[in-house]
């Protein structure tokens, strides 16, 4: 099929970044349908929406990582997301180490375990909380932000500044001319950034003479001769990175796992009965509502032919992974979360060799957070007079989860 045979996608011009935010899945069903990969003009790029496009364009030789025009205004450069090569190299070999099963093996359980109890604690006899701001985000990034070195940060900041860098990198509206039509909506995340350098900054100056294991102090040593270290604003842009994606991920997962389970009692029992079943729920929670929904872009290195549609090189690419976790050519009824799903593969960690470099450790955070609650409140029933709201574009995930139990 050629560009000129493909059906009349006039109707992507009345797309808004406000549909999308709040309920992408209509669009993107549409566009899986009739154009796979399509130029999307609110976004000032092509979109692949299924999980075979999607897939090609993340493993093909012909396409390298680029970061999207509003993340890279967020984060800047180099982000690990957004790079290749050597510096991609170099950045990976910087923050796997940690995040290898076996070292993650070695000291997840200490770390997380006591976190989840230690916020479990503050609600558990009340009969009744909000889930995603008294328990899935705060152990999330307590459980991140210890990683990294930044014990002195209170959970309450982390989360903000996740919330602040996600709206700055999710502001990619852009208009017929392709600048940003929103250049105001990146003044949070740069305040952000301003408050995670003046903290960050001491901490740095410290790790840089007196190291430890902090996951930020390995990032400045290893791999480093002698008497060296990476500079802090190579660094940076990853740091960022880590503090938005890495930080929202496990929290959103585990609230989004939650609510599938909510839309059915019988798996949710199934669950709390037998909880070596959570990692399976927590994977498909994952496929349902993907938390890193459409945040990563590839860009051709030369000219491609994909889904049937000519792209010259240099050509932009968004991954919506969250759409092809939608896909009806993979998945039965994918709107509805079911635990018994045949396990197939998906894409919310993405796919190729930018794929999340911390999907093992996600996955236990989310695990031990969920086998923590189970056994604390095993009669834990969603709140029904408050309806949940999932919100993003980029990254996604419900923005309050009311729950009630007897006590």
């Amino acid at each position: 099929m050629t560009t000129t045979e493909r059906p009349d996608l006039s109707w992507l011009d009345d797309v808004t970044m406000t549909e999308l935010e709040r309920n992408p899945y209509k669009a993107y069903e549409r566009l899986r349908a009739e154009a796979p990969l399509a130029y999307v003009p609110v976004l000032g790029s092509y979109v692949a929406s299924t999980a075979e496009v999607c897939r090609e364009v993340a493993t093909s030789p012909d396409f390298e990582a680029v970061i999207t025009p509003a993340g890279g205004r967020t984060f800047g450069h180099p982000a690990i997301i957004g790079v290749n090569g050597d510096i991609h190299a170099d950045l990976r070999s910087m923050v796997e180490p940690a995040l290898q099963p076996v070292e993650v093996d070695r000291w997840i359980e200490d770390l997380v375990r006591p976190i989840a109890r230690r916020y479990l604690e503050r609600f558990e006899n009340d009969g009744a909380a909000e889930l995603v701001s008294q328990y899935c985000e705060p152990v999330s990034v307590r459980s991140l932000g210890d990683l990294l070195g930044l014990h002195d940060v209170d959970s309450d900041k982390l989360r903000e500044w996740f919330a602040k860098l996600s709206r700055s990198f999710t502001n990619a509206a852009v208009d017929e001319n392709g600048e940003f039509a929103n250049p105001e909506g990146f003044a949070e995340g740069d305040q952000a950034k301003a408050e995670i350098r003046a903290i960050v900054d001491p901490l740095i100056d410290k790790w840089i003479k007196e190291p430890d294991d902090s996951a930020i102090s390995h990032w400045l040593h290893d791999g480093m001769p002698p008497g060296q270290t990476r500079d802090r604003e190579y660094i940076y842009p990853t740091i960022y990175v880590y503090l938005l994606g890495a930080m929202q991920e496990p929290g959103h997962g585990m609230a989004s796992t939650l609510v599938g389970l909510f839309s059915r009692p019988e798996q949710l029992e199934e669950v709390i009965d037998d909880p070596a079943l959570i990692p399976r729920a927590i994977s498909e929670g994952m496929r349902w509502t993907s938390p890193i929904w459409s945040a990563t872009a590839r860009i051709s290195t030369k000219p491609v032919t994909i889904a049937g549609v000519d792209l010259p090189a240099g050509t932009p690419v968004m991954l919506s992974y969250g759409s092809a976790n939608h896909d009806t050519g993979q998945y039965e009824a994918p709107s509805t979360y079911d635990l018994h799903r045949p396990p197939l593969p998906h894409l919310a960690f993405g796919a190729g060799n930018h794929a999340c470099a911390g999907i093992y450790f996600a996955n236990h955070v989310m695990r031990i957070a969920l086998e923590e609650l189970f056994e604390a409140i095993p009669n834990l029933e969603r709140d029904t007079r408050q309806g949940v709201e999932f919100w993003g574009w980029g990254f996604r995930g419900p923005t309050s989860l009311a729950v009630k139990w007897e006590v």
